[in-house]
């Protein structure tokens, strides 16, 4: 069997980490501002690790 390996690069957060640093920017935002760009890039960041997470649990799933 062999596994996949993971891209070199800069470590992308999990999805709870992701989904923390969004509650902190919606809690914390000023003047009832909405920073809609780093809304934007959380929220991919969030999708992305909840998609990877979702998969990795598929994969143990299916495993024999």
């Amino acid at each position: 069997m062999y596994s996949t390996l993971r891209p070199a690069g800069p470590a992308r957060p999990s999805a709870a980490e992701a989904n923390e640093a969004i509650r902190h920017l919606v809690e914390t935002r000023v003047d009832d501002e909405w920073p809609s760009a780093a809304y934007e890039f959380l929220l991919e960041q969030w999708a992305s690790a909840s998609h990877a997470e979702t998969a990795g649990i598929a994969e143990v799933a299916a495993a024999p």
